[in-house]
């Protein structure tokens, strides 16, 4: 067994813990009356939004702000030239479910692009696959059902070697079967170059450094990239 594939399991771990979320606009759906947590005003932005939908991830746990994959990518995105506004709503510890559950109060805002970056806790606690997928699923029909001309991203993730070679099996082809049944692209693994190397990891073995996020901004960047040239045209 390689030393990268040992490494997913870990990396799988990401996804949950302790809340760390990172990113420019939105975490969890406040409670009512509650007014949504912003980490800078972006009142009168009205650039297309990429919604950054996932885990800790995406939250950047352990980065500052500014670290964290999609304010790179935010970066790539201005030195391009291409006029979207990044917007990043990674949660640790999200699950399918729990991103389920959320996606309508993140629907307020209008979305452009959806990078969808979720089901690693949902293989960490060996769940149902067929249930992941479908609430995955569902978190792209109803985006589309509110923005029918949103393009969707969706970031493979591998799961832990322990759960067993059917499990991981399923749980790869389960986001390239979603890519393809939903016309999506597929970033078809959001920590290649990242997962095992000791250098790109935080003390936890898990997260990525600021290094390590910077490579996952390429992984990103490398699919995103052609799908927002194409939105602005």
């Amino acid at each position: 067994m390689s030393r990268k594939i040992v490494a997913l399991a870990l990396a799988w771990c990401a996804a949950c813990g302790t809340d760390g979320t990172r990113g420019e606009t939105v975490t969890r759906e406040p409670s009512a009356g509650a007014q949504p947590p912003a980490t800078r005003d972006t009142s009168g932005d009205d650039r297309p939004v990429v919604l950054f939908f996932g885990t800790s991830l995406t939250a950047g746990l352990g980065l500052e702000p500014e670290e964290a994959y999609p304010a790179l990518v935010q970066r790539k995105i201005d030195s391009a030239g291409l006029g979207f506004r990044a917007v990043n709503a990674g949660v640790s510890g999200e699950t399918s479910a729990a991103g389920l559950r959320r996606i309508d109060w993140l629907l307020q805002q209008p979305v452009a692009v959806l990078v969808l970056e979720l089901g690693a806790n949902d293989a960490l606690r060996g769940q149902d696959l067929v249930a992941a997928k479908r609430n995955l699923q569902e978190i792209i029909d109803r985006t589309r059902v509110r923005y029918p001309g949103v393009r969707v991203v969706i970031a493979g993730m591998e799961a832990p070697p322990n759960l067993g070679t059917r499990y991981t099996s399923e749980f790869r082809r389960l986001f390239i079967d979603l890519a393809r049944e939903n016309g999506a692209v597929l970033i078809p693994f959001l920590l290649e170059g990242v997962a095992g190397e000791a250098r790109l990891n935080q003390s936890d073995g898990i997260h990525p450094t600021a290094a390590g996020a910077r490579i996952v901004a390429d992984n990103v960047w490398e699919v995103l990239a052609p799908v927002l040239g194409a939105r602005r045209r």
